[in-house]
């Protein structure tokens, strides 16, 4: 079941004070990044967050899933994704630990 666009909207507002917010379709579903950085996915209406130690720190009581078939564990968040100012906060934490974004090759 592909994300219906309400709730990518929604959590796009709930962490619009974490950065520089984008979301980018990816098959049906949407890859999220923070001034360029991939940072989680919402698949299924379901909000994922890449895992980092500061944010299994932030979040204590971590839930772990896949965000689809294959792909490694990330935190699943449920319970405070309508509390803005902590879901902006973990996404501050977790982004500051991710490793920055890969240069493309150019093709000439």
């Amino acid at each position: 079941m592909a994300s219906d666009q309400n709730f990518v909207d929604f959590v796009l507002e709930q962490i619009k004070n974490a950065g520089e917010i984008t979301a980018k379709k990816m098959f049906g579903e949407y890859g999220i990044y923070s001034d360029g950085k991939l940072f989680g996915m919402i698949c299924d209406n379901k909000l994922f967050i890449k895992p980092t130690n500061s944010g299994r720190e932030f979040i204590g009581n971590v839930i772990e899933a896949s965000p689809y078939q294959g792909a490694k564990p990330s935190f699943l968040i449920e319970d405070k994704i309508e509390d803005r100012d902590w879901l902006s906060e973990l996404i501050r934490i977790s982004v500051k630990e991710l490793p920055p974004p890969k240069q493309k090759n150019k093709i000439r």
